[in-house]
């Protein structure tokens, strides 16, 4: 039988390098006990941007999240509060008026490039992950997302990677995988780091 104690783990790691498979597999093998928690929910709203000035924005600093709205949330899941996680519409580089409820679970799963990089999330998280992989592979995955599942054009993304992605990644991802508990080569395609987070969770979890 499961503690009463909230597990949360940060799956970190630049762009494209396959967190979101990773999370997606934790979530599976432990089923209604996962909450998924995405960083990216939590960019700041821009209402007082138009279009045009949010499209030049950098999102890839960690000034462009409201993280302790993130925190706050956190630690009422801890507490065994729900919370509204809010909704960010990619298309148009904004906060949605919707939002997402979500339950307190005994997994948190939080699930963000920049995690790492922000302390107060550190100081939160039970498990470090960082997903680490080849560059080259990152910016394809980069461009379909983008361009297949956000609207984005190919040179809007070839342009925002080249201004703002990767040098953000060289100073705030890259240098806080040292941070890391397990770093993961190749995210959710590494089946052997997979049962062995599995089985590091379920220790923790006084589940084994």
């Amino acid at each position: 039988m499961m503690n009463n104690k909230i597990m949360i783990i940060g799956v970190a790691g630049g762009t494209g390098s396959g967190k979101t498979t990773l999370a997606r597999h934790i979530a599976d093998e432990f089923g209604n006990e996962v909450a998924i928690i995405a960083h990216d929910s939590y960019y700041r709203a821009q209402n007082d941007k138009s279009f045009e000035e949010r499209c030049v924005q950098n999102y890839d600093h960690p000034d462009a999240f409201e993280t302790e709205l993130l925190c706050q949330h956190l630690s009422k899941l801890c507490s065994g509060e729900a919370v509204d996680v809010p909704i960010y519409d990619y298309s148009q580089h904004n906060r949605s008026d919707k939002t997402c409820r979500v339950l307190p679970r005994q997994v948190i799963v939080l699930e963000g490039i920049l995690l790492f990089s922000d302390k107060r999330l550190r100081d939160m998280m039970d498990l470090k992950l960082f997903v680490d992989t080849d560059a080259d592979e990152r910016i394809l995955r980069r461009i379909l997302r983008d361009t297949e599942e956000r609207g984005r054009s190919l040179q809007s993304v070839i342009n925002q990677y080249l201004a703002t992605v990767k040098p953000m990644h060289d100073a705030f991802v890259e240098p806080y995988k040292r941070y890391a508990d397990i770093i993961v080569p190749g995210g959710g395609s590494n089946p052997a780091a997979l049962d062995m987070i599995i089985t590091r969770i379920r220790k923790q979890l006084g589940n084994s």
